[in-house]
């Protein structure tokens, strides 16, 4: 089509994918008036943050825990922003340990509050206090001063962007463990504050201090969890989707989005696997720069620089996830709602590589697990009689790379090998859980390829783009590409998790309006978030007593 010539639209906006990126860029745009179709290639929307159910047991891989969402905090605000507050309901982890560190022989609790950290771990290392105060707020400057970045708007604001965000400045360029390491003497404490890197995937050798800051300062006031998994909140941005107007369609795989214009390239959107065309004012992509712009733009329609950067991009790990239902009193054997880090006594690097090896190690075990209990989590999923776990390890893709060519029926060779990394999942889980391999009622295991054929991720990554120094800012993936009326959202594009993607979608989504993110979240009437103690049930409203009850009338 040449440059004069204009297709007729169907729509103001196509959106590829629906995760939190993509979910929330409908939201904004749809309530500013404009007219949005998502293309969901999975039977149901959410991407990362859906859940699925085994024998009547709902799992959520890409969900178990949210940070900031006290009054007035970032995700909170976010949710109100959205609309979609008053139709969730989270549960908070114990607030005394929403982190349980299991390193070695060593197991060290993390409480929500950095003032709760600094007593607790100052009590274990009282010769690390001076640094221990330096370092948690080293960590609080720099991931605020991250924060305002987003938040700047106005002439007054860039002229004193060098001073309100000069501690960002000082330590940018350097690495977790290198500012850990100027601050802390003990490897163990070093350890347990380095500990959450597994929610970016970079051992802190590799991950940039000031992208792990952010993550930490997400969770310092502790980690909460959504009634109903992450398909509650799936639900509440869909619903409020729809409601202004816009169209959701699952099961709808796009073959390549149509590029337009002669002189100036530009996205007019986008073919389906069925051959069906529908055409758009501007495509919204939610899917990995590389999806995004090998397979669906095409690398005739890139330039030079685009295609080099493309080239050079490296993607998170990926991972297993052992689904496990269990006939067990996990409460009683120890476990209650907070989360479960099984990591060995040796550095993040050495940890990572061992991990990702999988083929080439001949340890019975995998060095490092993160176990979570959801029905400790969300009381309303226990049915009185069953627990669900969810365990995750970090991998490598390349340890399946022998599978990669195989479609929806797999081979014996790689239903063998899944059935062998469950037993080694299942024997590291009986350290945190002795006797769990007999109380096993069902499991399943999620690998690389699960996540390539559900999520569509690249090499089945979990975290989108490797958020390395060069890889995220001002050196990242932008909302705006180069090709007109393209447009970028997700993981890969401000930050990972479900709280970094759902904030991606309303950046785009004001980029495309001409708005700022402060503007797309104003509301008069935020809705009421509804959060009570997972551990403490004496306190619930009688209607949560009653759907706690009922799920346990209703036991599978």
């Amino acid at each position: 089509m040449s440059d004069n010539q204009d297709p007729t639209y169907d729509f103001d906006n196509i959106i590829i994918g629906s995760g939190m990126g993509a979910l929330s860029a409908a939201i904004c745009l749809a309530r500013a008036g404009q007219s949005v179709l998502i293309l969901e290639q999975h039977d149901v929307p959410g991407g990362w943050c859906h859940s699925f159910y085994i024998d009547g047991h709902r799992f959520s891989p890409g969900c178990h825990y949210i940070g900031q969402l006290g009054e007035g905090q970032s995700t909170r605000m976010l949710y109100e922003g959205l609309g979609i507050a008053g139709e969730l309901t989270f549960f908070e982890m114990n607030p005394a340990a929403y982190e349980h560190c299991w390193i070695g022989d060593q197991k060290i609790d993390l409480p929500a509050s950095y003032d709760a950290l600094y007593n607790i771990l100052s009590q274990h290392f009282p010769e690390e206090q001076k640094g221990l105060k330096q370092y948690l707020t080293t960590v609080q400057q720099v991931s605020r001063q991250l924060g305002l970045i987003s938040e700047m708007d106005g002439f007054l604001d860039h002229l004193t962007i060098p001073w309100r965000t000069r501690h960002l400045g000082k330590y940018g360029l350097f690495s977790l463990k290198k500012v850990v390491d100027w601050h802390i003497r003990s490897p163990l404490l070093k350890r347990i504050l380095n500990i959450q890197w597994g929610n970016h995937g970079l051992p802190p050798a590799q991950a940039s201090f000031p992208y792990h800051a952010a993550v930490m300062d997400h969770y310092s006031n502790g980690g909460f969890y959504p009634m109903g998994g992450g398909a509650a909140i799936v639900k509440a941005m869909t619903n409020v989707i729809k409601k202004h107007g816009g169209h959701i369609r699952t099961r709808q795989k796009v073959r390549r989005i149509l590029i337009g214009g002669e002189k100036t390239k530009r996205a007019e959107g986008v073919e389906l696997t069925s051959g069906e065309c529908i055409y758009a004012k501007r495509v919204i992509s939610n899917a990995d720069p590389e999806t995004t712009y090998l397979h669906l733009v095409g690398q005739e329609y890139l330039s030079a620089r685009l295609l080099k950067q493309i080239k050079k991009t490296r993607y998170s790990c990926t991972s297993l996830i052992l689904f496990l239902t269990v006939d067990m009193d996990v409460r009683k054997a120890g476990l209650d709602s907070g989360n479960i880090w099984v990591m060995p006594d040796m550095q993040g690097r050495e940890m990572y590589e061992q991990a990702s090896n999988v083929q080439a190690t001949a340890e019975q075990e995998f060095p490092g697990l993160f176990v979570s209990c959801s029905t400790l989590k969300d009381p309303t999923s226990y049915d009185g009689t069953h627990h669900t776990l969810e365990v995750i390890t970090l991998i490598d893709h390349q340890s399946f790379s022998r599978f990669k060519d195989e479609k929806n029926e797999h081979s014996p060779a790689y239903l063998q090998y899944k059935e062998e990394l469950c037993e080694k999942m299942i024997t590291g889980l009986e350290r945190v859980l002795p006797g769990i391999s007999k109380s096993i009622v069902q499991k399943e295991l999620g690998t690389p390829l699960t996540n390539m054929r559900y999520i569509g991720s690249t090499n089945g990554c979990i975290y989108g783009t490797e958020k390395s120094f060069w890889q995220i800012g001002a050196f990242g993936y932008k909302a705006e590409s180069e090709i007109e009326n393209l447009y970028l959202c997700g993981a890969s594009i401000l930050a990972n998790g479900v709280a970094g993607a759902s904030y991606s979608g309303v950046q785009t989504a004001a980029r495309i309006l001409g708005s700022t993110q402060a503007m797309l979240l104003k509301t008069d009437a935020p809705g009421k978030l509804n959060v009570y103690q997972a551990d403490d049930t004496s306190a619930y409203p009688e209607w949560l007593k009653t759907k706690m009850k009922t799920r346990q009338k209703l036991k599978v």
